[in-house]
């Protein structure tokens, strides 16, 4: 997928999973519609028909960066982040920090509590109550959208839009290996700017403890995803029986997504 204004965009067209493919054109990820191009909206209307946007973003990133609209899809807003038990515990995070966090990593990268939630980040969007609720949405949604492409995106397109794509690829039946390649291509698309974060933290002192903070917040850490991936294992012995058990799906719900996305 090529884009003028769309970053860290890709179609989950071509992946193999067991002796089948996924259809191309019809499941699509990507970081923020905000600065998409009228080309950018056109392609999506016209090449990908385009039906359902979701945005896993929180309520503020995206009043502060809306998406474009695209002709003949419907928006929805599932923010996947409970905002509102973080501010209860007192570990929130200050919204103008997420909206420009390149601009406060390096400092943060040091601050212990910031490298507690870069190791939590994936497992709480897995465990949470809150983010199941929206990614079980999520599967329903696109069940009920038979029809043209989906797309869904938080910010970069990286962690909440990985953890999505991820969810999707386990309904087809991926295995691992094949889930762990698609959340680790976000980093080839972001390996200049945490090489740059990396090396200002370096500069200042910093160890691979700091430097793991930038990776997952400017990147991906994929060894983090390994990490949740492992958690589900041990919690509900698979990553099926976890959207079985913790996302409402039925054994025919993911056999209607296979014969609709896979060929």
């Amino acid at each position: 997928m090529e884009f003028e204004g769309i970053v860290n965009a890709r179609d989950l067209g071509g992946i193999r999973i067991g002796n089948r493919t996924v259809r191309y054109g019809r499941l699509l990820r990507t970081a923020h519609l905000h600065d998409a191009t009228d080309a950018d909206v056109e392609q999506l209307r016209g090449r990908y028909d385009l039906r359902r946007i979701f945005d896993f973003r929180t309520m503020d990133e995206a009043a502060a960066q809306p998406d474009r609209s695209i002709p003949g899809a419907a928006y929805v807003l599932l923010p996947t982040l409970d905002v509102e038990a973080e501010r209860r515990s007192g570990a929130a995070v200050p919204a103008e920090t997420w909206l420009d966090l390149p601009s406060h990593i390096v400092r943060l990268a040091f601050n212990p509590a910031f490298q507690q939630k870069a190791r939590e980040l994936y497992p709480s969007l897995v465990t949470s109550d809150f983010s199941q609720l929206q990614y079980a949405a999520f599967l329903n949604m696109i069940l009920e959208t038979p029809e043209g492409s989906v797309l869904w995106h938080c910010s970069q397109g990286k962690d909440r839009t990985g953890i999505g794509a991820a969810i999707i690829l386990a309904a087809l039946g991926a295995d691992r290996e094949v889930i762990v390649a698609d959340f680790d291509r976000s980093n080839d698309n972001y390996r200049p700017l945490v090489t740059r974060f990396c090396a200002e933290v370096e500069a200042r002192g910093g160890s691979e403890v700091e430097k793991d903070v930038v990776r997952a917040f400017m990147g991906v850490s994929t060894r983090n995803f390994c990490r949740t991936l492992d958690l589900i294992d041990r919690q509900w012995g698979s990553f099926e029986s976890y959207l079985i058990s913790q996302l409402g799906m039925e054994p025919e719900d993911l056999a209607a997504l296979r014969d609709r996305y896979l060929e």
